[in-house]
């Protein structure tokens, strides 16, 4: 369709203007398109780990119960109408087609200014409208980057949730835990009450001062543990995990003790709302037994398995999954990842379930790439694993292995791997 190529290329232009925090620009593009975030009600999702996931499992579980949800995510795999979801189903090319051409007249006369939107506020703004537009009942609306000054950040929600706080982006965030969760923290609003996952207790005094200073209710993930934990893999590339948790049998279409841990997160939001819509707890987890998040322990028709986790803490959640799923095993690991990501610690905590390295370089627009050769003399310093570097994605799934494939890292490397192994719908429709 000429018209989406065209809005593609219009919002890939805005590229140029990169990461730009602050809500200066969304607050007036929003205003130019009629203020449709004030007609929505949103639960606002920031972390380091785990928000898209989670973020997902809410819009499911939400549906579920027969709400009308609204999905907003980033960054994308194969395509930016991932960003904007509707029941779980992508915004249509025509759709956000219409959205980019309707938008832009304002975009442009901003840009005339010395002030033109971001590609992240651009569609952050595209998200509003549609939400707006299908009278949505709730709006799960994720953080791009920290909190304080996302262009997500110009909503007042009917709650907040910090997933978990690790090190990550500190060119933007700061470099300390208490630096980056002041940041988090930005998406506090007053009154309205904020849960959090499990965190480092240096962030969590950062939170808990926030909320002091919000008159916000603040509830903390407990250690609650998941009994009679099983794994089954249905159709659909997932493998499903069911267990019992204070008092329910939940099947949840995404494995992992990270998701179990996700899962008691959005179990504490889910209540919260239940509570106050008044509709029964039991009908709204069974929506998580459809829960879908690509490039999350997925499981391909080859038998491969995509996950992203590109930095240590969501290297340590895959590994662990891991264990869990396939008890001493190890893997034929296809791995790439851009430089301003601790890779060294990623190959470290990947090493013990490698039989193998085989390493690609990585296209993302301005962000550099580590080469093959840089990986090698990386890994080299670490472990004994042997390795070999290839060109590209493709290159590497020619090579023969005995074992099971797993292919993560960058989030670019898997959305890669995807188009090479699914289909299109597969990913916009979860």
């Amino acid at each position: 369709m000429a018209e989406f190529a065209n809005a593609c290329a219009y919002l890939n232009g805005l590229q140029k203007f990169g990461i730009k925090l602050g809500l200066e620009q969304v607050s007036e593009l929003l205003q130019a398109a009629g203020s449709p975030e004030s007609k929505l009600r949103f639960i606002h999702v920031a972390g380091s780990n785990g928000k898209g996931s989670f973020s997902a499992m809410l819009s499911a579980a939400l549906r579920g119960a027969g709400f009308k949800v609204g999905l907003f995510t980033s960054p994308h795999l194969i395509s930016p109408r991932e960003r904007i979801r509707l029941n779980g189903a992508a915004i249509s090319e025509a759709d956000f087609s219409e959205l980019v051409f309707l938008l832009r007249p304002f975009a442009d006369k901003m840009a005339r200014a010395g002030r033109c939107p971001t590609y992240f506020e651009f569609t952050t703004v595209m998200a509003a409208v549609y939400f707006a537009r299908h009278d949505v009942d709730r709006v799960v609306w994720e953080t791009g980057m920290g909190g304080r000054l996302d262009a997500t950040n110009v909503v007042t929600p009917d709650c907040s949730v910090i997933t978990g706080i690790a090190l990550e982006h500190q060119n933007y965030l700061g470099d300390t835990i208490e630096k980056i969760a002041f940041e988090k923290a930005g998406i506090i609003k007053n009154g309205r009450p904020v849960f959090c996952g499990r965190m480092p207790d240096a962030a969590l005094k950062v939170i808990r001062e926030r909320c002091k200073e919000a008159g916000s209710q603040l509830s903390v993930l407990h250690d609650a543990d998941c009994a009679d934990l099983q794994f089954d893999m249905p159709a659909g590339g997932y493998c499903r995990q069911s267990f019992s948790y204070e008092g329910f049998r939940v099947k949840l279409g995404l494995a992992g003790k990270f998701q179990r841990q996700n899962f008691k997160l959005a179990f504490m939001v889910l209540k919260h709302i239940a509570g106050e819509s008044g509709f029964p707890l039991e009908k709204v987890l069974a929506g998580l037994e459809n829960v879908r998040w690509p490039a999350r322990i997925q499981f391909m028709p080859d038998g491969s398995i995509i996950d992203g986790g590109h930095n240590p803490d969501g290297a340590a959640a895959l590994t662990e999954s891991l264990s869990e799923i396939f008890p001493g095993q190890k893997f034929s690991i296809i791995f790439g990842n851009f430089t301003d990501k601790d890779t060294e610690q990623i190959l470290k905590i990947l090493s013990g379930y490698a039989e193998e390295f085989i390493f690609v370089p990585l296209h993302g627009g301005d962000r550099r790439s580590w080469t093959g050769a840089e990986l090698s003399a990386m890994l080299e310093k670490i472990s004994k694993v042997p390795c070999v570097a290839a060109s590209s994605i493709e290159d590497a799934m020619k090579l023969r292995t005995s074992a099971r494939r797993l292919i993560t890292g960058s989030l670019y490397l898997a959305g890669d791997a995807l188009q090479v192994l699914c289909t299109e719908d597969e990913i916009l429709n979860i």
